[in-house]
């Protein structure tokens, strides 16, 4: 073997053990609240899952308290392929797929049971598989609890005590008819500017579940917490379509199986905060009033005339089958 032809062999067996290993493919997961959050919880279950299954095809960078951007913002980087997967509440959702919108009907649900039979049933996963015909590929439903309202103006008991409130509200057609039919002043708003826009008074006070009030400290800017329980807040799990569509079918179970365990978790944190999140916040120095069935009753009645928009939007049939679900 000639001088030539040994250096031949060396330098392809060096480059034979240079060649890397396939490179892990990074997943940024984006979500708008804090890692110890309900959305955090699910995210790391979600994590802890697909790594699990799929060994080191994937390395995860989270992106909590809308380290990408607010929801919408994130969205639409799944749709471009540049934000992989998201943890994402339901009010942005209604602009992507409108019939997400249903499920933000006001005093549509009896309780948790009620929403999550229906989320999990053909009902639910119907809406979720129309997310492939936008650019996304919707994993599961998963929650955040039913709404409540928080201010620094007054306690609210009656409609006539939201006369006027200017209240944050997401970007969603369905909470902003309820809001305009009580008298409110619904001000739709990016979620990281919620809390600077309260400590300059730009707005009266928010509507969110439990579990966004105690873990972003509302109690901190908000004085007056009424348990309203408007309306109940489902959440998603999203996945660009772009980055599903180049996942092999055990990857695609391996998120499936992922999601389904990140539900869990969420509705696990969401029970737990349902129990002890208004002693939580009554320590923290809220002043705290539960609105009861004829109080509700009350507030039903004022927005009727929204309830027609709603038929009209989302179909009769489709909204009674919802309340009369089991």
């Amino acid at each position: 073997m000639t001088v030539f032809s040994r250096s031949l062999l060396a330098a392809g067996a060096s480059f034979a053990f240079a060649v890397p290993l396939a490179a892990q493919t990074e997943i940024k997961i984006g979500y708008a609240l804090a890692e110890d959050s309900h959305y955090g919880v699910a995210a790391k279950t979600f994590e802890e899952v697909v790594l699990e299954q799929t060994g080191e095809d994937f390395s995860f960078t989270h992106f909590p308290s809308s380290g990408l951007g607010g929801e919408r913002d994130v969205i639409e980087g799944l749709q471009l392929g540049t934000v992989e997967v998201t943890i994402v509440s339901s009010g942005t959702l209604a602009n992507f797929v409108p019939e997400t919108g249903v499920f933000d009907i006001p005093f549509l649900f009896r309780d948790l049971g009620h929403a999550r039979s229906v989320l999990d049933g053909p009902i639910g996963q119907d809406i979720l598989e129309k997310f492939d015909a936008v650019g996304l590929h919707a994993l599961a439903w998963g929650e955040q609890g039913f709404r409540h309202i928080t201010n620094n103006r007054n306690a609210i008991n009656t409609p006539a005590d939201v006369q006027g409130l200017k209240l944050r509200t997401m970007e969603n057609p369905v909470h902003l008819a309820a809001f305009n039919a009580m008298g409110a002043a619904p001000t739709p708003m990016a979620w990281p500017e919620v809390i600077s826009s309260m400590q300059q008074g730009v707005i009266d006070g928010q509507e969110n579940p439990l579990s966004v009030i105690v873990s972003v400290k509302l109690d901190e800017v908000q004085k007056y917490l009424t348990l309203s329980g408007h309306v109940y807040s489902p959440a998603m799990l999203l996945v660009s379509k772009p980055f599903w569509e180049g996942l092999n079918d055990e990857q695609k179970a391996a998120f499936e199986a992922a999601a389904a365990d990140a539900v869990g978790a969420m509705r696990g944190y969401v029970d737990g905060i349902e129990a002890s999140g208004v002693e939580t916040l009554k320590e923290r120095g809220m002043e705290v009033n539960a609105l009861s069935a004829d109080e509700k009753a009350a507030f039903q009645a004022s927005i009727q005339s929204a309830y027609e928009g709603y038929y009209k939007t989302y179909g009769e049939d489709l909204v009674k089958s919802i309340v009369a679900a089991e």
